[in-house]
């Protein structure tokens, strides 16, 4: 009887408290940078932040600020549909790929949608429409065999030959994207387990274990017995070892330099990058595997096997075949 008294005092009183004193809403909100502080990967701020002051440069020919983001956002629908309409067909004037328009666009409708979110803005974007497009409608890479003769030009008796071939393997091996790469520390990685804790993508902080191979687990742990020193667990797994930057976290534009440095001293013609070469590791895994989509899936952790299916349908050139046989029909 005395818990129930108790419980129904304290709900009194916080039916009683008075409303509104310990949240400072008088403040005018900055949108844009709501959005951004919503955005946990600092590529996706840099780039949403770039494209929202490109509009904004674009339909009033003023730098942004908050005030000009709310005037946008205080728009009638009709409105502002039809500014983001003529943005978008300068955009296409431009000459613009499709998927660029889109992302451009995608910041625009991002930022409407936090202005609705809370509060000062009350219409949406959604017939605003995006370009068509196709996704990786190139999925080509270059063949093991050449692979290995980008891995043969790093001399594994240096330092930068150790991590170089190191970086390699595990970009092959294990298709990573090379912002899971960099991101990489030292505890990450399990020589015994032969296992490596990384960050995929679209995940915050959520990280998930994959398994190497013994190649790939014997060159980190050669990398790292000539490189750890007493560098710590949290430490970068890969660093740097120029000049001006020796010691600090090699980031995904120093990995691609690596990529296309050593492609070039190899030979390959192919404009190559690290996203080129997991390309090239998942479709020689569908060629190892005769297609078999749903275990190569494990591998890539695209979410969505519709998106491997285009890897599988470009290297089966299925329709170079039929085109083919069409053709012999009319000699």
């Amino acid at each position: 009887m005395y818990q129930n008294e108790h419980s129904l005092t304290r709900l009194t009183a916080s039916l009683d408290a008075t409303i509104g004193t310990s949240f400072d809403t008088s403040v005018t909100p900055d949108v844009l940078q709501q959005l951004l502080a919503d955005k946990r990967s600092p590529n996706t701020r840099r780039a949403y932040e770039k494209d929202v002051t490109l509009f904004f440069e674009f339909v009033t020919g003023k730098q942004v600020t908050p005030d000009l983001v709310l005037e946008f956002l205080h728009l009638e629908r009709t409105a502002a549909v039809s500014v983001v309409l003529k943005y978008k067909a300068q955009l296409i004037q431009k000459g613009l790929t499709e998927a660029t328009i889109n992302r451009r666009l995608a910041a625009i409708k991002s930022l409407v949608a936090m202005g609705r979110k809370i509060g000062v803005c009350n219409f949406s974007l959604e017939d605003v429409r995006g370009e068509k497009t196709q996704k990786y409608r190139d999925t080509t890479g270059i063949s093991s065999e050449a692979f290995k003769q980008v891995l043969s030009q790093c001399d594994c008796n240096t330092l930068i030959g150790k991590r170089d071939y190191a970086l390699l393997r595990l970009l092959w091996g294990n298709a990573l994207r090379r912002n899971e790469v960099s991101f990489l520390n030292i505890g990450d990685f399990d020589p015994d387990s032969k296992t490596l804790r990384i960050l995929g993508k679209g995940k915050g902080t959520q990280s998930e274990v994959i398994d190497l191979g013994d190649g790939t687990t014997d060159a980190i742990a050669s990398w790292l017995e000539v490189s750890r020193g007493v560098r710590p667990d949290d430490a970068p797994l890969f660093t740097s070892l120029d000049f001006h930057h020796n010691g600090h976290r090699l980031t995904g534009d120093g990995l691609r330099k690596i990529v296309v440095r050593l492609c070039a001293k190899a030979g390959i013609k192919k404009v190559m990058s690290p996203h080129r070469i997991r390309h090239s590791a998942i479709t020689a895994a569908l060629d190892a595997t005769d297609g078999n989509v749903r275990k190569v899936q494990k591998l890539s952790r695209h979410r969505q096997l519709d998106t491997l299916m285009i890897y599988d349908d470009n290297r089966g050139k299925d329709q170079a075949e039929v085109s083919a046989l069409l053709d012999d029909m009319v000699f």
